[in-house]
């Protein structure tokens, strides 16, 4: 195999790839990214089995073929070079080379065979807008639990019909919940467990883009295409809280503050807020709050 690419280009799908291989696994191949020309394309997959990440561009393929190479030393590697035309070539020994004008390189490569197949794209899919769900994912990944332990709130609960979409997320102390009408064109109703890993990802992947991301999903995984790039993740299992029951259903108390003042001054006082329980006080009367904290 043998083709050439710039630098810019193979650094940015490189890059969405890296992301998802599990650097610390006990299966070699799992750090690897596998890349395969022909026909002057070029396409990357990454994987740690239970989140996967394909992309693709264009490069001029001189010899078409597939081969895996460590994923975040090949990044380094490119990451590396001067802004210029990237050369890579594998030979019988087992060795990749990597020229770029006076720098040259070699990595060892496995073959197309070594690597665990992964989920493709099938079945009826929904367009979502990108910014959309990047507003999502934004005002609740915050809330999504750090503990192991608590599997099923290890990601945000997804649920989408033809006319509304929803993202959930929480810990067990605090709760975000965020949801907006529309015509999502689908036919039935959907409620999956996303990971928080995925929903980081499909952040990356769709942080440059302004049109619509595909999703789609089956029993046990989830799709998201954004461009050229597909995202398929497994679903988490397990019981969901009702996040229903807490959410207030006639509550009458409402404030309006400017969200820039307000952010800014939670900050400021978050500074002298207890380093273990972080928590300020609210006092709010008409016509002002006022937003106070106190170390421990």
């Amino acid at each position: 195999m043998e083709f050439v690419v710039g630098k810019s280009i193979i650094l940015k799908e490189l890059g969405f790839v890296q992301g998802v291989v599990d650097r610390k696994t006990t299966i070699p191949v799992l750090s690897y990214v596998l890349i395969e020309a022909k026909d002057g394309e070029l396409s990357f997959r990454g994987t740690d089995l239970d989140i996967s990440v394909t992309t693709s561009c264009e490069a001029s393929v001189k010899e078409m073929g597939a081969i895996c190479i460590q994923a975040k030393k090949l990044f380094e590697i490119v990451r590396s070079l001067p802004d210029a035309d990237i050369t890579i070539k594998c030979n019988l020994q087992d060795q990749v080379a990597i020229t770029c004008e006076r720098s040259k390189f070699r990595m060892p490569w496995l073959g197309r065979e070594n690597f665990p197949e992964t989920q493709e794209f099938k079945g009826e899919s929904v367009e979502i807008p990108a910014e959309l769900m990047r507003t999502f994912i934004n005002r609740t990944a915050f809330a999504i639990t750090n503990e192991e332990s608590r599997y099923a709130l290890n990601g945000a609960k997804f649920e989408l019909s033809s006319g509304e979409i929803r993202l959930v997320a929480t810990d067990g102390h605090r709760l975000a919940f965020i949801s907006s009408k529309g015509d999502f064109k689908t036919t039935k109703k959907l409620e999956v467990l996303i990971p928080r890993k995925t929903l980081a990802e499909l952040l990356k992947l769709s942080a440059e883009s302004n049109e619509t991301i595909e999703f789609g999903s089956d029993e046990n995984h989830i799709y998201f295409r954004v461009g050229k790039r597909l995202l398929s993740s497994r679903l988490l299992s397990g019981q969901f809280p009702n996040y229903e029951l807490v959410l207030p259903k006639e509550n009458q108390n409402r404030v309006t503050v400017d969200s820039n003042q307000i952010a800014s001054a939670i900050r400021r006082v978050s500074l002298m807020a207890d380093e273990r329980s972080h928590l300020i006080k609210f006092d709010i009367t008409t016509g002002q709050v006022n937003i106070t904290s106190q170390a421990a």
